[in-house]
């Protein structure tokens, strides 16, 4: 079961967003009319995922996001904005959202956010079920299987959560409870590629899919793929390609930039 919370101080929106995530058997759907509220019950019912509305009196969602985060940061956040802050979102996915979505909302986008969402909660989940028993050491109770399982399931984590900008060899290595050292040692040795080395691949192959479309700055496809600094992707893209992000859209006809 995923438990997912829908804040937003328009009853309208609120109720929108829950008809299209109601039919899903397998989500509790908590709702929230605004960002005191939302703090509270996001303890209250320990929620996986938040759609977060970023303009509300009082505790605007950024502020509501940033307690939630405090207080769980495996909580996923999912912004809702209209198009006049649309700059201001961007700004909302470095505090720790993983996803943003312009009002008025489209069934589609919604149902592919929260999927995404879903995916990073259950791909966390099986990791940690990865754990070793308490008091054995991985090292020593680890086996070839176990351990090419053990990879498969932290490929699987990377691949859905490589936009998140905390996503590091920590971070990863925390979740399985075994040190930084450990876990790029064996990755490395199960997988051929250094760890920090994979993040990276799979951060520019999804920014060479979102370059080709025009409508997106260079800016805001970092922030997509977890940067928070666009000149430090625009260094890592082209360290990985040969060519700046401009120059391969230009290169791939991907048309007009800004």
């Amino acid at each position: 079961m995923i438990k997912i919370l829908i804040v937003d101080d328009e009853s309208i929106e609120r109720e929108l967003l829950y008809k299209i995530l109601s039919p899903d058997p397998l989500l509790e759907i908590h709702q929230a009319e605004n960002g005191r509220l939302a703090v509270t019950y996001a303890s209250l019912y320990d929620v996986d995922i938040v759609l977060m509305d970023i303009e509300m009196p009082a505790l605007n969602g950024l502020e509501a996001s940033q307690r939630i985060l405090a207080d769980k940061p495996s909580c996923r956040i999912i912004f809702i904005t209209a198009y006049s802050v649309f700059s201001y979102a961007r700004e909302a996915v470095k505090l720790g959202a993983i996803d943003y979505i312009l009002k008025p909302v489209d069934r589609e986008d919604v149902q592919r956010a929260v999927k995404r969402a879903i995916s990073q909660v259950e791909a966390e989940r099986q990791l940690k079920a990865m754990r070793p028993r308490e008091g054995t050491c991985m090292e020593e109770d680890e086996g070839t299987d176990k351990t090419a399982l053990m990879m498969a399931k932290v490929k699987k984590y990377l691949e859905h959560s490589y936009m998140n900008y905390d996503l590091s060899l920590d971070s990863v290595s925390s979740l399985l409870n075994i040190s930084p050292s450990y876990l790029s040692c064996i990755f490395k040795r199960c997988t051929g590629v250094n760890f920090l080395d994979y993040i990276t691949n799979l951060r520019i192959s999804a920014a060479k899919e979102y370059l080709s479309d025009p409508f997106k700055s260079a800016s805001e496809i970092a922030s997509m793929v977890g940067y928070d600094s666009s000149s430090y992707f625009t260094r890592a893209f082209k360290k990985n390609t040969g060519l700046t992000p401009t120059e391969y859209r230009r290169q791939a006809g991907g048309g007009m930039h800004r």
